[in-house]
């Protein structure tokens, strides 16, 4: 919902000025700085509740004692503005943001484990001279922070730091390591020398210069007993998701949903409709009709026959978006210094789809984020999930049936094939599983006492949750929306689900040959069966093969000819042109060879847009 800014110590305030203008996408609708001798705090403003003067940030309370600068969203706010009523609190705004500073003198730290939502939060106390931060359970919202010779800066984006740090050098031990890709966001590690990433669910305390961290939030310690009966959690999981998607409705401008045609998103556009056809609340957003497909004509990944199906069922319009990358070229610079990470995708249709939503007056989308990771719905996720089976035959079939249904090529091979040959198959990929996974998937809890209470599959999901792949899509959609000034919302994201999730056996998970099972089976009332049961499984991706040996053909082919590129010490360039040339010119280039291309040239962009001087905005 914004972004922020802030340094204790002395800084002057046109340095400050700067800092804060480098986040004027995340926050168009206005700005603030407060600027003592001692303390500076920033904000830039997108506006989504209480859209008037009174909502504008930095904002105090407590006769000027406390001041915050705040981004995101605590979607149950009325529910604890009303307890704080009771407590004797006054409030003169509308906003969640008054009611967090409320919060903090009622409760103290404690008050973040009444809050379920999303933030980056910075409370200054005038009179201790000290600084409170607290990042949200699971990191949806990014900070960032620097320990500078004469003080301590904090922001919602690196960006805004880089103007305080003597020379801004990029972390080239973890940039030329491209598998690592997935292994960052979950430490404290950046692209770039001097700044640090602050951890999910922790809060700290910054005195006399110095920042002493804790954790607040493991979701391990959150286990529930839950109903042995499938049919149960069923019922549950499809009452919780409803009342996530119900208080991410709390809106006073109207919301979107970024729809696919897959599973989740399709699951939290028909909930959203169940929700306001059925249940119509107080500062719920009746104006929610807005779901914008992004379309990949001629490609694989296109998917604008479901979302239709999606759409039509719920008698809604949709704006169906033709990406093309040409028309994007020319703002690449400006998406990678937005993005200001590396990845093995094109940003460009992402940006190109939240930046329809920002064209249309959309200020809020509400997607279906998490679940994958939650419930399993990567193929990798069968083969631990084997593991869990012992020696159950029918069961192993079924699963690694589904693992060979989501790779065509494999399937095509058991075709004609004898039971025989089959049988050894499958074998040969369940000693893969046992191998190559091991018993201890990587995790940062495994010492917890209750790792060992969860099975492969959930240990598997846990990683993937916490540490790995998950934690990387938050950080990736957080930029690629609020780059055009659009928040994302995330009801699978929701802290009651995912304890949920990792409170109920892999069986809950994969079933009857579908991945996601409880999830489906919960869902499905609300939406389509036919996409509800979805076996294929395409994802949000950029057709970056189909790219390169098309539309931009001729653009990568100059940029691997340019002096820039050859001079770029964060890549091997004939390394990377070898690649690129190859996805170009071979006729039979698989997707991932496409990746691999996209990843060894990434840095190359990511240098020449957000650490020179081409591109500044």
């Amino acid at each position: 919902m914004c972004g922020v800014f802030g340094y204790i110590g002395y800084v002057p305030k046109a340095l400050a000025q700067q800092c804060l203008d480098t986040l004027v996408h995340r926050g168009p609708d206005g700005e603030g700085l407060w600027h003592q001798a001692h303390v500076t705090l920033g904000h830039r403003r997108l506006s989504i509740l209480d859209l008037s003067s009174q909502g504008q940030q930095p904002m105090s309370y407590g006769e000027g004692r406390y001041w915050i600068t705040f981004n995101g969203e605590i979607y149950n706010f009325l529910e604890i503005r009303q307890d704080l009523i009771i407590q004797g609190y006054r409030f003169r705004s509308e906003t969640d943001t008054e009611v967090i500073l409320a919060a903090f003198l009622a409760w103290g730290e404690a008050c973040q484990d009444k809050f379920n939502g999303m933030w980056a939060l910075a409370i200054w106390d005038n009179q201790e001279r000290r600084l409170f931060l607290s990042r949200d359970r699971f990191g949806l919202k990014p900070l960032f922070y620097a320990q500078l010779p004469e003080g301590f800066a904090f922001a919602s984006e690196m960006k805004a730091l880089i103007p305080l740090l003597k020379d801004a050098c990029p972390n080239e031990a973890l940039i030329r390591k491209p598998y690592r890709l997935f292994q960052y966001e979950a430490t404290a590690e950046c692209l770039i020398e001097g700044i640090q990433r602050f951890p999910s669910g922790h809060f700290g305390w910054v005195q006399s210069g110095s920042l002493q961290l804790k954790r607040w939030w493991c979701t391990l310690d959150q286990i529930t007993d839950v109903s042995p009966r499938y049919e149960e959690q069923v019922e549950q999981l499809n009452a919780l998701f409803l009342d996530a998607c119900r208080l991410r409705m709390r809106s006073d401008v109207p919301i979107g949903t970024a729809l696919s045609g897959g599973l989740d998103s399709s699951a939290v556009i028909s909930a959203i409709a169940h929700t306001a056809r059925s249940n119509p609340g107080i500062r719920l957003s009746q104006d929610w009709q807005h779901a914008f497909v992004a379309c990949f004509p001629g490609t694989p990944i296109d998917e604008r026959p479901f979302a239709t199906k999606v759409a039509d069922h719920l008698h809604i319009p949709a704006t169906y978006l033709d990406i093309n990358p040409s028309d994007a070229l020319d703002h690449l610079d400006e998406y990678f210094y937005r993005f200001e990470e590396i990845y093995l995708t094109s940003p460009i249709p992402f940006m190109l789809t939240y930046g329809a939503m920002k064209e249309k007056a959309i200020k809020v989308s509400v997607d279906g984020h998490g679940a994958d990771e939650l419930f399993g719905g990567y193929d990798f996720d069968y083969l631990v999930a084997v593991q869990d089976v012992g020696w159950n035959w029918p069961l192993i079939n079924e699963i690694l049936d589904m693992r060979l249904a989501s790779i065509p090529q494999a399937s095509q091979q058991f075709k004609g094939r004898s039971k025989k040959w089959q049988f050894w198959f499958k074998w040969q990929l369940k000693r893969t599983a046992r191998k190559v996974l091991g018993r201890d998937a990587p995790g940062r809890d495994r010492d917890h006492p209750n790792w060992h209470t969860l099975d492969h599959l959930n240990q598997q999901l846990y990683a993937s949750t916490h540490d790995t792949v998950l934690p990387t899509l938050l950080r990736n959609y957080d930029r690629y929306s609020m780059a055009n000034g659009v928040e994302i919302r995330m009801p699978f994201m929701d802290y009651r689900i995912v304890s949920f999730a990792f409170s109920i056996p892999w069986q809950s998970k994969v079933r009857r040959s579908f991945s996601k099972a409880i999830v489906r089976d919960a869902a499905a009332p609300l939406m389509p069966n036919e996409i509800a049961y979805r076996k294929g499984k395409i994802g949000f991706n950029s057709p970056t093969v189909d790219w390169m040996k098309g539309p931009l053909r001729e653009f990568f082919l100059d940029t691997l000819q340019s002096a820039d590129f050859q001079q770029c010490t964060l890549i091997d360039p004939p390394k990377v042109a070898q690649t690129v040339k190859k996805v170009i010119e071979d006729s039979e280039t698989p997707f991932s060879l496409g990746e691999k291309a996209w990843t060894l040239i990434a840095p190359y962009f990511w240098e020449k847009s957000l650490l020179k001087p081409s591109y500044r905005k």
